[in-house]
């Protein structure tokens, strides 16, 4: 049986993916899915960078715009309805291709994660009430029932060891041995992975000037319209660089610049750290500049050609 194909492009935010995906699916008869943890949220636009519908020159765009802010959603979710999209794109007999930075996310699409129970809201609140009232104690229990896995955990990581917790105790076994069973990777495909790498300094400039502009665009309008509609600035997407400044500004704990400041840093900061995810993982082919540059555009075209078999 011959496997379908598709793309996918990843790198460090800034480093232009939503624009080569576009020339890439432009170019091939694709669609775009969407492989970024904050651009699945309505309402969340100008801070995501999330392209214009009147942008994406006809393109379907797909898991952008799926969830309300105060949704949670998992990499497992993500991976479930990814995978659905894929087959729904390579039914219609065009390229899917998939775009974003959230490493994760791409992590357990491609290769899947290790099964587990889903997550239980009831048990994790009153994991997280019992750490309010006794910090340390989801440490402390999880090195009851799987000592190995507290050995694998820093102690401060409170969402990891809150996940491998909630794992022990729904299933009554060590999430350790869980773990060994494996991961349910993608079949039915062959995977292109396009790293896009530009100059650090060249992207650390580029950034700060996209977050100035954010803010000069309207973000802390943006996100005073979220609020007005009921949502609470602790629903996870105002984690984010530039959002959470933009809370803080609103809130009066920051002035404009400081806030702009501290978004700039923060997302020079996450850049690094997506680049220290990406070069870890196996088989992708890196490409040193950014996505908009026509000459890095080429050369993806030309490399997607042979791997797709085209003349």
């Amino acid at each position: 049986m011959t496997e379908s194909k598709v793309i996918a492009i990843l790198g460090p935010t800034g480093s232009g993916k939503s624009e080569l995906a576009l020339r890439i699916a432009a170019e091939f008869a694709g669609e775009v899915v969407n492989c970024d943890s904050l651009q699945i949220y309505r309402y969340f636009d100008i801070g995501t960078a999330k392209l214009p519908a009147g942008q994406r020159l006809g393109i379907p765009h797909h898991l952008i715009d799926i969830l309300d802010p105060d949704q949670l959603f998992t990499a497992g979710e993500y991976a479930r309805m990814a995978r659905g999209t894929l087959a729904e794109i390579s039914a219609r007999r065009r390229l899917p291709v998939v775009a974003g930075g959230t490493g994760f996310y791409l992590r357990a699409l491609l290769n899947g994660l290790f099964p587990g129970p889903a997550r239980d809201q009831l048990l994790r609140n009153r994991l997280a009430e019992r750490e309010r009232r006794r910090p340390g104690s989801i440490y402390r229990l999880l090195g009851r029932f799987d000592p190995e896995a507290v050995r694998r955990i820093h102690a401060n990581d409170l969402p990891k060891l809150t996940r491998a917790l909630e794992v022990c105790l729904l299933t009554r076994r060590p999430v350790t041995e869980i773990y060994q069973q494996g991961r349910d990777e993608l079949r039915g495909y062959e995977t292109l992975k396009i790293g896009l790498s530009p100059p650090r300094e060249q992207l650390y400039t580029r950034l700060d000037q996209r977050t100035e502009k954010m803010f000069e665009s309207g973000l802390i309008e943006e996100v005073r319209g979220i609020l007005a509609r009921g949502f609470t600035a602790s629903a996870k997407p105002f984690e984010s660089h530039g959002y959470r400044q933009a809370v803080q500004f609103l809130n009066g704990d920051l002035g404009i610049s400081q806030a702009v400041f501290y978004a700039q840093r923060n997302t020079r900061r996450y850049a690094k750290r997506q680049m220290t995810w990406f070069r870890q993982e196996p088989g992708i082919e890196w490409f040193a500049g950014f996505g908009d540059e026509p000459q890095i555009q080429q050369a993806v075209i030309d490399r997607t050609r042979a791997f797709l078999g085209h003349r």
